[in-house]
């Protein structure tokens, strides 16, 4: 083969090969990863099913993402009690998720909304390290909230459930908001506005393990919390997703079929 026809075939070959590699880099965060228990250290062994086929892990907690929607169905993670902290960290901006292959939703879809970008893994959970903090300012980890409801008794909840965790020694949470048809929306992009929230929340320290469950409306309210707890089934037929299906069959059906509050600390 002639020399001038070497150098480019080389070229070529270079170029497809760097294409494949940074295609496998790109597509390793939204492959559906619900089965690999050993994909970081914070309890992924419990990932819920996913309705859209989009599950991206990042280190301090995972999401399935709906592009139809513009946000997250679920996040889910591990608060353990080693990893809260008083720390305080300077807000960084928000920022689009580049693991999200179809790109998550612009922070600008929020600007004069009327709605707060709702954290759903919360920055007050992850201020072990700054590194952990920031990852949760991803525009993949938010929804649109009700200033009130997200200062007030989204708010009280997220207390609570760091409260669980240091009592607990350790919880697996799962959150968002219910993605439904005929949704308002806000943006350029046309997020959905979720008309309720939910939050799932499983002990699992001790031989007897046990699950509470939030469903609320994304509005302003005094109610107390418990007026909120729903059985995890009820969440699991309003989504689509099943939650915890790694537990047995018996203790799942048990746990996930009662709104017993014994055991939890309201």
């Amino acid at each position: 083969m002639k020399r001038k026809y070497i150098y480019p075939l080389l070229v070529l070959v270079v170029t497809i090969g760097f294409y494949y590699i940074e295609e496998q880099i790109d597509t390793s965060g939204s492959k559906n990863i619900s089965n690999d228990v050993d994909n970081n250290e914070f309890g992924f062994f419990y990932l819920p099913s996913s309705t859209t086929g989009v599950v991206v892990s990042h280190r301090n907690y995972s999401f399935s993402y709906s592009e139809k929607h513009e946000q997250p169905e679920w996040v889910a993670y591990e608060l353990k009690k080693e990893h809260l902290s008083k720390n305080e960290f300077k807000r960084p901006y928000f920022e689009i998720d580049k693991k999200v292959k179809s790109s998550s939703a612009d922070w600008r879809n929020y600007k004069n909304s009327g709605y707060d970008k709702g954290h759903l893994c919360p920055a007050g959970d992850r201020k072990f390290s700054y590194d952990a903090f920031e990852e949760t300012f991803l525009t993949s980890n938010i929804s649109p909230q009700n200033h009130e409801f997200n200062a007030g008794i989204w708010n009280r909840l997220e207390q609570k459930t760091r409260y669980w965790a240091s009592r607990y020694n350790g919880v697996y949470v799962v959150t968002g908001g219910v993605l439904t048809k005929d949704l308002k929306t806000i943006g350029y992009e046309a997020v959905s506005v979720p008309n309720y929230f939910y939050k799932v929340i499983l002990d699992n320290s001790s031989e007897n393990p046990k699950i509470i469950a939030f469903l609320i409306p994304n509005k302003d309210t005094d109610k107390p919390l418990e007026d909120f707890i729903v059985t995890t089934d009820s969440i699991e037929k309003l989504t689509g997703i099943d939650f915890f299906s790694k537990l047995k069959d018996d203790t799942e059906n048990r746990l996930e079929g009662s709104s017993n509050k014994n055991g939890w600390k309201l």
